[in-house]
């Protein structure tokens, strides 16, 4: 396939998920809780189905000896050299709360290693994409090449995570190092932090216990704008797990050194 075409197919990709998407947002739905009795509530709904069920589709019939990673119906042909890691709704629990900060991740790995990614909102018609190369924007601001910001102090940064209690209690103990040394946190977002790290809005975010569904779309377009993205060790965060981004080199390398404390 040349360049345009897969863009194109991307595109495609995006479009109809969040059509199948989007009549379930702000409506009457059913959620169901696929965490085990007692667990972390962890929801999921007739959209996330349905999103997915349309991207294994178009993938399926354009690319058969692709293999497909989803959150909603797991792995196929998993050993393939190309394989798309796709999350229908990652914010599950902003899309059930009428929360406009979830997104549909489109990820595609080459032999393991993220080679694309997109992140497509269909609610505020944005969609994030990069490459590892180049990251852009498309929206509703019409389309710019995103860039992350030189904030090399941590007192000067600004920091995100969906929620310190998803922490363990180790965890939590590392994470309050860093943020209490950046002149800002937020909470909550999901991916939608991970892109705002690539347009330069902030400077870090830092979290645990991802899955690969839930990064691999996200570090081809925060690394092709200028980002970094590893595991808490500095190791790739391709395979989910503890999970830290930032905007440069120097302050990924100080953010690291207090979470291993």
């Amino acid at each position: 396939m040349s360049a345009v075409d897969f863009g194109a197919f991307v595109a495609e990709l995006a479009t109809q998920s969040g059509q199948a998407i989007l009549p379930f947002f702000r409506a009457k739905h059913t959620t169901e809780n696929k965490a085990s009795a007692g667990g972390v509530f962890d929801p999921v709904t007739e959209a996330d189905r349905a999103g997915e069920n349309v991207m294994r589709h178009l993938i399926k019939r354009h690319f058969p000896e692709h293999g497909v990673l989803g959150e909603e119906y797991g792995s196929e042909n998993a050993d393939a050299d190309y394989v798309w890691v796709l999350d229908p709704i990652d914010g599950t629990r902003a899309f059930i709360s009428g929360i406009p900060v979830w997104g549909t991740l489109i990820g595609l790995t080459r032999k393991g290693v993220p080679v694309y990614g997109m992140m497509h909102q269909p609610f505020t018609g944005e969609r994030y994409s990069g490459d590892g190369r180049k990251s852009l924007y498309e929206g509703p601001g019409g389309s710019r090449v995103l860039r992350t910001r030189d904030t090399k102090d941590l007192s000067a940064a600004t920091l995100m995570t969906t929620s310190p209690s998803l922490f363990t209690e180790a965890e939590q103990d590392a994470y309050w190092r860093v943020e209490a040394k950046v002149r800002m946190p937020r909470y909550g977002c999901d991916c939608y932090a991970y892109c705002m790290l690539a347009s330069g809005h902030i400077d870090l975010v830092i979290e645990s216990g991802l899955q690969p569904y839930d990064i691999v779309a996200l570090i081809p377009i925060i690394e092709g704008a200028g980002g970094i993205v590893t595991s808490w060790d500095g190791g790739s965060a391709a395979g989910g797990g503890r999970v830290i981004a930032a905007g440069n080199k120097a302050l990924h390398e100080a953010a690291l050194a207090l979470l291993a404390g």
